[in-house]
């Protein structure tokens, strides 16, 4: 029997103070749900749970992130509808001002109202936003640039999603041109004469009654309505159509009772009824792709209307601009230089939106959102008021109608893609969550048998120590 050193006490300490120590992490993990409380619980699983988190919340911050571009995506959308009514109205105008019944100030009252609807379809470009972020104007469509030689030259470039980034290369052969015919004669030849003139359909009256200035304003003003401008007062008379290509023209009549007024080459129904009228044509815009050393595909096509150049091929390749008039190869710049008339568009993916909607880099979805103003629509001279104005607009309004549904047909399937993307994103966290609380979750029932069970053997434990403590007193027995 030993007093100095109890073994039995020591050997009962050391059994304690581990069940001690069990209880405690019982308890902790009882009292924090968790079974992961410390690195050294379980060092693998500590680390495989850190990244399981950072998963977690970023799905779950992806599944805001797509929500947000739901968002945007139906502000566009109730844009779009304004816009897509406004041209509606605008159409239903153009056929109105097409009837015969109409006096000229009833088409331009049509015409004022057009004007104004195509302020509004501007305002709504520039001002629809989503967290002063703009949507309409341009800002969220791919970026192509011109060469810095030829950005002056061409405008209101377009491209589809099926054009890929790269360098597009071509050569402007010839520049679309207006229709022009000249009389030969002076306005002061007019004055004192009878008769009148009939330009592109509508008809100037000149009287012997009138004035140089006059007449000059009545013939200035038939050719506004005619679709011509008129050269100016003091120089022979000429007209030329105010749109360029095959389709623009210039249609010259007359029917005077003292001859020819406006000279021989006119023709003249009062002296021949079946006199026809001279007419002359522009030209459209000639150009020549560079499928050899740029982007485009041999098998793409061009077709021109004036000085509109519009480039497709399968797969829903679309590229158009506007050509700047009187550009082409071998024209003289206005710094003397002469041109060579090749234009190297790069076409980027910069502009377009990018919509995290995955927890890790590169998981982005792409959103273009194209201008819809009044220049990209091409609707921004239409004039009712001119005699070929009605049907230049309804086709033009027509075609604008076109790209508006278009672009909310895109619209809708991105919309459509983000619900599909919100649903996958939620039930990937939620089976995330679910692996996670597989590995750092404490089952609580477990656990509790645990802690019972410690929680005996400590109560086990204070006691036998109390007792082995009591057996140095036995010692004072051999005393006695």
């Amino acid at each position: 029997m030993k007093i100095n050193n109890n073994i039995s006490a020591v050997i009962t300490n050391k059994q304690l103070l581990g069940t001690e120590n069990n209880l405690s992490s019982s308890m902790e993990k009882l009292s924090s749900g968790l079974k992961l409380n410390h690195a050294s619980d379980n060092p693998s699983g500590m680390a495989i749970s850190n990244k399981m988190k950072a998963q977690i919340r970023g799905l779950d911050q992806a599944s805001q992130n797509a929500s947000d571009g739901t968002s945007v995506i139906q502000i566009v959308d109730g844009a779009l509808g304004e816009v897509t009514d406004m041209l509606q109205r605008m159409r239903e105008l153009a056929v109105q001002a097409a009837n015969g019944t109409n006096s000229q100030k009833e088409k331009e009252a049509c015409q004022l109202e057009i004007a104004s609807l195509r302020d509004e379809v501007d305002r709504i470009s520039e001002t629809t936003e989503f967290n002063t972020k703009s949507l309409l104007d341009g800002s969220l469509d791919a970026r192509v640039y011109a060469d810095k030689e030829n950005r002056d030259n061409i405008s209101r470039i377009y491209v589809s999603d099926s054009v890929a980034e790269g360098t597009y290369s071509l050569t402007v052969d010839k520049a679309a041109t207006n229709a022009t015919y000249d009389t030969g004669i002076q306005v002061d030849d007019l004055v004192g004469k009878n008769g009148q003139l009939s330009i592109n359909g509508y008809t100037v009256k000149i009287t012997d009654q009138m004035t140089k200035e006059e007449i000059y304003t009545a013939l200035r003003d038939g050719a506004e309505i005619g679709e011509c401008t008129i050269s100016r007062i003091d120089k022979p008379l000429s007209f030329t159509s105010t749109a360029y290509g095959s389709h623009a023209s210039v249609s010259l009549i007359q029917q005077s009772k003292d001859g020819d007024i406006f000279g021989a080459g006119i023709p003249n129904t009062q002296t021949n009824p079946d006199a026809k009228a001279v007419v002359t044509t522009g030209d459209n815009a000639e150009v020549t792709l560079d499928s050899a050393n740029s982007a485009f595909d041999p098998r793409a096509t061009v077709s021109y209307d004036g000085n509109k150049i519009t480039i497709t091929n399968t797969d829903g390749f679309n590229m158009s601009f506007l050509l700047e008039a009187g550009f082409e190869a071998g024209a003289t710049t206005a710094a003397g230089t002469t041109t060579t008339g090749v234009i190297n568009l790069e076409v980027t993916d910069i502009g377009i939106m990018d919509l995290q909607i995955g927890a890790n880099e590169g998981q982005t979805m792409q959103v273009r959102i194209p201008s819809t103003n009044v220049d990209s629509l091409y609707i921004d001279d239409i004039d009712v008021t001119t005699v070929n104005g009605p049907s230049k607009a309804m086709d033009r309004l027509d075609s604008a109608i076109s790209t508006i549904s278009q672009i909310r047909s895109q619209i809708g399937a991105y919309e459509n893609r983000l619900d599909y993307t919100v649903g996958s994103l939620d039930e990937t966290q939620e089976n995330m969550e679910s692996a996670l609380s597989r590995i750092e979750d404490v089952d609580m029932a477990e656990e509790m048998t645990e802690y019972t069970k410690y929680n005996v053997l400590q109560q086990a434990g204070t006691s036998v120590l109390a007792q082995a403590n009591e057996l140095p007193t036995q010692a004072l027995q051999l005393l006695q």
